[in-house]
């Protein structure tokens, strides 16, 4: 089996984690009577906005970072790493989803997995261009 099936799993989990604050978005929407194209409401629904908004932000760096650690470290220790930043991810969003303050555990918990993937893949990259 190729081992890029790994953190073919892992991104399309991490897309699912995506949508899944997308659509506990638009949900909160719908019971806080936030007509659109309207971002703004009451604090409670800004904070289900904002969890969504983040995740996308988060995804930038995560998607490439995890694909580029697989190609130039390893691709089952990438997915493993990128395995991490799901559940610290709904944890964030769960946390938020109560109060601001409630999201720093899983900011915390998922943060570090963009950290390893972004700056493992650069040191594979340099040990592989210095290794010609």
């Amino acid at each position: 089996m190729d081992a890029y099936v790994y953190p073919g799993i892992v991104s399309s989990l991490a897309l699912l984690v995506c949508y899944y604050t997308l659509l506990r978005s638009g949900m909160a929407r719908r019971r806080f009577k936030i007509e659109p194209p309207a971002h703004s409401g009451p604090e409670e629904y800004e904070r289900y906005v904002r969890v969504h908004q983040n995740t996308v932000e988060h995804l930038v760096l995560f998607l490439p970072g995890l694909w580029l650690f697989s190609y130039a470290v390893d691709p089952a220790w990438g997915a493993a790493i990128g395995a991490t930043w799901l559940p610290g991810r709904l944890f964030y969003a769960h946390g938020y989803y109560r109060s601001a303050p409630a999201r720093r555990p899983g900011l915390l918990a998922s943060m570090p997995a963009i950290y390893i993937l972004v700056l493992g893949s650069l040191v594979g990259f340099v040990i592989e261009l210095l290794q010609g």
